[in-house]
């Protein structure tokens, strides 16, 4: 159905507004797609799905709560693939993020790249590593003044799901 295309599409569109003019995707705006998400399943497809549905919702939860965890990417962003996720099921999903950390890599390298910060941030992200196993300290991974500290992951989350919309994956 065109509605699970082209839905997705949307409600990440939707929270790159809201992230680029907040820094913050609205709760609400993802627990309203959410529940849009769950009824239209129970509406058009049936009950049985509803395993599909909780395993797409939940997937990206799993899978990158850890980069939560050392703060190398937002709540908001885990929540946002997982409404995603919930539309489109948990094999799609996967592909989903696997596109939005490949078009986020791109992104960032071009940063990088016109910043001049190639190595600065290599060499950051491993004195991060190497400080992380010799402490066993969980440190937010961000370091202030550094070009690229608020990188918008939603960007590359809605060019995913543009391509979803597309019908590339």
């Amino acid at each position: 159905m065109l509605f699970y295309r082209i839905f997705p599409a949307v409600v990440a569109g939707c929270a790159v507004l809201m992230d680029l003019q907040r820094e913050k995707v609205d709760n609400g705006w993802l627990l309203f797609c959410t529940l849009l998400s769950l009824f239209t399943q129970l509406w058009e497809r049936d009950a049985g799905n509803f395993i599909t549905w909780i395993c797409g919702l939940l997937f990206p939860v799993l899978l990158l709560g850890v980069l939560f965890v050392f703060r190398m990417l937002g709540a908001g962003d885990i929540k946002l693939l997982s409404v995603i996720g919930s539309l489109i099921g948990p094999v799609k999903i996967l592909k989903c993020i696997s596109y939005s950390f490949l078009i986020g890599a791109v992104i960032s390298a071009a940063i990088m790249i016109s910043n001049g910060i190639i190595c600065q941030r290599i060499l950051y992200f491993l004195h991060y590593i190497h400080a992380y196993f010799e402490t066993g300290k969980r440190e937010p991974y961000y370091k202030c003044g550094m070009p690229l500290e608020n990188f918008h992951f939603t960007v590359p989350i809605f060019f995913s799901a543009l391509l979803y919309a597309g019908g590339v994956y």
